[in-house]
């Protein structure tokens, strides 16, 4: 049941339950018992007319037209019997209910209590017993109806505010969640671009070097350095199609299975194809890493040799992964022409390869020297600590 039907029950009832006993035991006379029902009617007929329109939508006139109805109901009834004071218990709340600021509450609770007690001096003069009678029914029922009124309208306000809140909170909520599937498709699209850079585009940028060796073994009538060559790009190829296949099914595109050490010796093999570097592979036995931390490790490495391939001038590359006390650890030290590891970098390895060590909870150290060759460092925690 709605609270304004449930009110349209409350009103009549309890008019009806106060006067019924008056005009049933009271010994009253013909003119004060019509005055005693008028009053409970007019009450009534101002709920109805007046009241119950307020509730539905605010409205000043209305409210000071509802008010005087009730002062004036409450009056009457007073006036005739004192008992009628009880209807005090149904017009205070009518009012609080009906009007929508604290100020109209108070206003209209003074109003009624002095209605209570301009009918208690009309009912017993202008006497002291009378005006005693008035300022104490009426004056404390404004005082308690008052103080009850501006509770329970904190309370509700109380309510309002935290309804409010709540209602923010969730659209904040909501926000958040957009935000962190924007973020998250962020990192994705970041995730597939280091994906890319490190399989996809270092294997096309070796299968252009290999296909501009294999012109010139051809332009120089090395047919069968050109045939070895030409072998080589078809191989790479087939890697690089099967790289692109993984990266489609969100697979790791590196060696299915899990022996580092082999899928290691792969990628140097193919570095050593692709540019005739000198590469040697150092896997230290029982080296524990789970399959996320090998894809880490291998794109590292990938990305390393690519730089060693396409910046150092080397001749010589040694990759050694071994135990480290705090974790793995896998170095990669060339003999090339060195650099500034803190001069500003305009490409991308360097920091694709510090960004996935950092996802995976490891890090990376990069020493060098112009002249000087240079050692990159990765650290990855133990299997099963990976951040």
């Amino acid at each position: 049941m709605s609270e304004s039907r449930w009110w349209d029950l409350v009103v009549p009832i309890v008019a009806a339950a106060i006067v019924a006993p008056i005009l049933i035991l009271s010994e009253l006379d013909g003119l004060d018992r019509m005055l005693v029902a008028a009053s409970a009617a007019l009450l009534v007929i101002a709920y109805f007319g007046f009241g119950r329109r307020l509730r539905q939508r605010s409205s000043t006139p209305l409210a000071v037209v509802f008010v005087v109805l009730v002062t004036i109901s409450i009056g009457i009834g007073v006036t005739a019997a004192p008992f009628m004071a009880m209807l005090q218990t149904l017009a205070y709340p009518l009012v609080w209910v009906s009007v929508d600021t604290r100020r109209g509450g108070v206003l209209g609770s003074i109003a009624i209590g002095f209605g209570v007690f301009v009918g208690f001096v009309a009912h017993g003069g202008f006497t002291i017993e009378s005006l005693w009678e008035g300022i104490l029914s009426g004056g404390l029922a404004v005082v308690f109806a008052t103080a009850l009124g501006l509770w329970i309208s904190s309370i509700a306000e109380y309510g309002q505010e935290r309804a409010r809140l709540v209602t923010e909170l969730t659209a904040a909520q909501s926000q958040v969640e957009a935000l962190s599937r924007d973020r998250g498709a962020a990192e994705e699209r970041e995730r597939i671009a280091r994906d890319i850079h490190d399989t996809l585009a270092q294997t096309l940028a070796g299968l252009v070097l290999l296909s501009e060796r294999a012109g010139r073994q051809a332009r120089d009538g090395r047919t069968d350095a050109a045939a070895e060559t030409i072998a080589t790009i078809e191989q790479t190829a087939r890697e690089a199609l099967a790289e692109s296949r993984a990266l489609v099914a969100r697979m790791a595109a590196v060696p299915a299975d899990d022996a580092l050490a082999a899928a290691i010796e792969r990628l140097a093999a193919r570095f050593r194809a692709e540019v005739g570097l000198a590469i040697d592979v150092e896997v230290a036995a029982g080296v524990d890493l789970d399959r996320e931390q090998q894809v880490v490790l291998l794109r590292c490495l990938q990305e390393a040799l690519a730089n060693v391939r396409k910046h150092a001038r080397a001749t010589v590359v040694l990759v050694t992964v071994a135990h480290d006390g705090e974790g793995i650890r896998m170095t990669v030290r060339d003999d090339g022409v060195g650099f500034d590891p803190l001069a500003a970098r305009t490409g991308f390895g360097l920091d694709g390869i510090s960004d996935r060590a950092t996802l995976a909870g490891g890090d990376v150290e990069v020493e060098s020297a112009p002249g000087h060759g240079a050692t990159l460092t990765i650290l990855l925690p133990p299997a099963g600590v990976a951040a």
